[in-house]
């Protein structure tokens, strides 16, 4: 069964970070934007369910919830806590086979992956949040921002920043980063 075993705060005042007692992926991050993109996921159509709930992100043992601004957490805490209660995890579509990295993949674009990885995607994650790098481009590198990361403005301009600073720094100079 599965149960909230801790709720975080995110920069988003809007998100909040529910903790959970079991995984639900090993590998793969999951976010959806609405109730359509959540098709054929049941446990997200089933938080999309609850009144004011505009956005789910999850991975490993978290859930990150984005609620509208009218919407107070008492309405989404207690029918979440339900409805995990009732949910089969088993029923989650199974995680994508990682493909190796194919002979298009720049070296460029790995690089990139692997700071990522290493060092931005963590802190993320801590903050009930992730990124998706899009595509590269020369050298400017579109991400999407997953979870509470998706409308916090901290993430679009100051955490963008610190990215691009970052790759710029460790891998090229050219590097410029956009959200998508």
């Amino acid at each position: 069964m599965l149960t909230v075993e801790d709720v975080d705060l995110t920069p988003n005042p809007h998100a909040l970070k529910f903790i959970l007692n079991e995984k639900l992926l090993n590998i793969e991050r999951r976010h959806f934007g609405n109730n359509d993109e959540a098709s054929g996921d049941p446990l997200a159509l089933g938080i999309f369910k609850i009144p004011g709930v505009v956005s789910i992100f999850y991975t490993d043992k978290f859930i990150t919830i984005e609620k509208t601004k009218e919407t107070n957490w008492g309405q989404i805490q207690k029918p979440l806590i339900n409805f995990l209660k009732a949910f089969d995890k088993n029923s989650i579509p199974a995680e994508e086979d990682v493909k190796p990295l194919g002979e298009n993949e720049s070296e460029l674009l790995k690089q990139i992956n692997d700071i990522l990885d290493n060092r931005v995607r963590p802190a993320l994650a801590g903050d009930g949040g992730g990124l998706e790098v899009l595509g590269l481009e020369g050298y400017k590198v579109m991400i999407k921002y997953q979870g509470a990361c998706g409308s916090c403005p901290s993430s679009i301009n100051g955490t963008l920043r610190a990215i691009e600073g970052l790759l710029r720094r460790d891998i090229n100079p050219a590097i410029e980063v956009v959200a998508a």
